[in-house]
């Protein structure tokens, strides 16, 4: 079955009446709203650009006519031509003047209505007093080449939207209509939509994963680029989470399905896009308040510099009303408009293809604010994958039985080294036993009941609550601090009151980590480490990376206060974590960085998802925020800058030295100085697609090439 690409829900083919066709490809509706809905920015780019094609069509004759071929009743067909154009494309400006007037505001259809119907009316005026004289000026070139170059510059605007709504459908597109479920013993191929939490699924080679899940059989390599940007295949076997719409590659295996329909990492995903497409960041905010204020400013001055040459320098009707046109034309707020929006989508998108996912416009330009980043070390710094490295015991137990216990209290827990105990305990071939009353007590550890005995694993605090000797503590903290000082976190083995056996875990440190403190501290911003480790793993994983700040032996609520702490010094920070235990401290900084894979999507409580879980990508993300942010300043230093030089040159700055037979061809000049305004904002904004970063493990100090 086919997904309606607007609300997601599934379709029939066979059955649906609702299709739209698009680069070659059918989608299918489930309701007429959706797709009127999904249809209405293609109609308006066809409508648009036949506008546009119409404009030019009759614009560029119109030039030639006023200008260089002169004809028995020119005027007349000038007045036509000129019409057509004014009436039809330029309709929507029109439009856009009565919703502003509805509302009691003013907005850029505002100056395009009045400045072309301005050249226009007083040129028809002209017209209809002698309409075969042909000698009088008239200026429907400016009203007609006025409206096309402002359709063009529309045009380009939506062709930019466009793109981000083309790369959101073509991730839906990725998705796969159907699964090969394993039911009773046997593989029966099931629409995606009736796939269920808990199926197995059967993958085979070059076949896109249906669902997210984990591997339970097979091992295979897959193609995760969608949703990380990373191109290289990464080997999947039991145990390893899978990403619904990654490909494939190599071998076969069965997947547990774990979530499907909306709350998969590709539905994720595209949520995000479109938000970064539609948001909008403050500084977008304040550039609408500043044309608001902006466009009766422009008229008013348009009119004084009117009356000024109408009533003062005594120019005539004409000189009055061309300065009229050119100031109100040169005004036009298009680059303001598009100053902010054109750099936010190009960045967004930058940062999608680089697997860096900004939720909206604010996300970014928080970003280009930090100047201190938190960093969680398992999980972001390290691999938060552990090995189960040394096994000590203590009275009469031997290391196998600490392996037993501690693979059945264990096995109900989700915490990594729980995985480490019980893939060591497979391959020992050692068989957990029977638990009951299991409990977590968070920051401390576990405790549960193993065959009518109270076991418990955990910290120094855990042993103290179940009441374990100072003595016996302080016998076993020589071994632990030997441990501890070789990077291992150690997790301590007891029954009831006493402590029988210690068992130490590595964890890896990731690839990208040892670059991490150069880059940021090329970029100014100040790299904070923070752990619930205590402080001799902490220092010794610090110093392995080269942080020089960390804190050690912080909960989850401690490291919310940290990041309050920080922010109530002055700073702005971004707090990166795996997305899960860190939610509290994500949300509460000025900038939440998940790190991880797809699958943590969903449960992230950032506002920035780092797909690739590469710490590399933390000082990435924080310089293409910059490099975004410091584009719309120079957009929107451009779009005030045309407005500040040429608004004096068209009210008649230069006529002192050139006369005011410029007003001759001031309109059109206005027009096109206009227009280059957009291109040259349009432009600047696209030449983000060229960033790149060069990581300081790699290139020294790291930062933008």
């Amino acid at each position: 079955m086919a997904k309606d690409p607007i609300c997601g829900m599934y379709v029939d083919e066979k059955t649906v009446t609702l299709t739209s066709i698009v680069g070659g490809k059918t989608y299918y509706f489930c309701a007429s709203s959706c797709k009127e809905q999904f249809d209405a920015p293609l109609k308006s780019w066809h409508r648009n650009k036949v506008k546009t094609a119409v404009s030019w069509s009759l614009g560029i004759p119109v030039f030639i006519i006023t200008y260089f071929v002169h004809f028995y009743g020119d005027y007349l067909v000038l007045l036509v031509l000129a019409g057509i154009v004014q009436f039809w494309p330029g309709l929507r400006f029109y439009c856009g003047l009565i919703d502003g007037i509805r509302s009691r505001s003013t907005n850029m259809d505002t100056l395009i209505a009045v400045g072309t119907t301005t050249a226009f009316v007083y040129s028809a005026a002209i017209v209809f007093q002698n309409p075969l004289s042909g000698t009088a000026g008239v200026y429907f070139d400016a009203s007609s080449l006025i409206i096309a170059l402002i359709l063009t510059g529309n045009l380009m605007e939506e062709m930019m939207k466009g793109r981000a709504s083309e790369a959101a459908r073509r991730l839906m597109d990725i998705q796969p209509t159907s699964a090969n479920v394993l039911r009773n013993g046997a593989e029966v191929s099931t629409p995606v939509e009736e796939v269920q939490t808990g199926d197995m699924i059967r993958v085979r080679p070059g076949e896109i994963i249906p669902v997210d899940g984990v591997v339970v059989e097979g091992v295979s390599e897959v193609d995760q680029s969608i949703v990380t940007g990373e191109s290289i295949p990464v080997l999947k076997s039991i145990g390893n989470d899978v990403v619904g719409g990654t490909l494939n590659t190599t071998g076969t295996f069965v997947i547990r399905a774990t979530t499907v329909g909306s709350d998969s990492a590709l539905s994720q995903i595209i949520d995000l896009v479109t938000q970064a497409r539609e948001g909008k960041a403050s500084v977008q905010r304040l550039a609408d308040r500043i044309s608001s204020y902006f466009v009766p400013i422009v008229v008013s001055s348009a009119l004084i510099s009117s009356l000024f040459w109408y009533f003062v320098a005594n120019a005539g009707t004409t000189i009055a009303i061309l300065a009229f046109v050119s100031v109100i034309v040169v005004a036009c707020p298009c680059s303001l408009g598009i100053a902010t929006p054109a750099a936010l989508m190009v960045g967004a998108g930058k940062g999608a293809k680089l697997g860096i996912l900004f939720k909206g416009g604010d996300s970014i330009e928080m970003a280009s604010k930090v100047d201190v980043v938190v960093v969680d070390k398992t999980g972001t710094l390290t691999e938060g994958r552990f090995e189960l490295s040394n096994i000590r015991s203590y009275a009469d137990f031997t290391k196998d039985e600490i392996v037993s216990i501690l693979a059945s209290i264990e096995a109900h827990s989700e915490h990594p080294v729980a995985k480490a105990v019980m893939e060591y305990a497979q391959v020992s071939g050692i068989r957990p036993g029977q638990v009951t009353e299991f409990e977590a007590q968070p920051g401390l550890g576990i405790h549960a009941k193993v065959a009518g005995k109270t076991y418990w694993a955990g910290n120094i605090d855990m042993a103290r609550s179940q009441s374990v000797s100072e003595e016996d503590i302080e016998a076993a903290r020589r071994d632990i601090i030997e441990e501890e000082e070789k990077t291992r976190t150690v997790v301590l083995t007891g029954l009831e009151n006493r402590i029988i056996g210690l068992a130490s875990f590595q964890d890896i440190v990731r690839e990208g980590s040892s670059g991490l403190q150069a880059s940021l501290s090329s970029m100014g911003i100040k790299l904070i480490m923070i752990t619930g480790d205590n402080s001799r793993a902490a220092a010794s994983i610090a110093n392995k990376i080269g942080i020089s700040d960390f804190y050690a032996d912080v909960r989850p609520e401690g490291k919310e206060k940290i990041i309050r702490e920080l922010q109530g010094k002055g700073h702005v920070v971004a707090m990166v974590g795996d997305g899960i235990n860190d939610a509290p401290s994500l949300a509460s900084s000025d900038v939440g960085m998940a790190v991880g894979s797809g699958t943590d999507i969903a449960k992230s409580a950032g506002n920035v998802v780092l797909m690739n879980a590469n710490p590399d990508d933390i000082a990435v993300a924080l310089s293409l925020g910059r490099r975004t942010f410091a584009k719309i300043k120079q957009n929107l230093f451009w779009a005030f800058a045309y407005n500040a030089i040429l608004i004096p040159v068209a009210a008649g700055a230069l006529v002192p030295l050139l006369g005011l037979g410029i007003y001759g061809v001031m309109p059109i000049l206005a027009a096109i100085a206009m227009a280059f305004s957009s291109t040259t904002v349009v432009t600047n904004s696209l030449l983000l697609n060229r960033f790149s970063y060069a990581p300081a493990v790699l290139h020294g100090a790291g930062g933008p090439v």
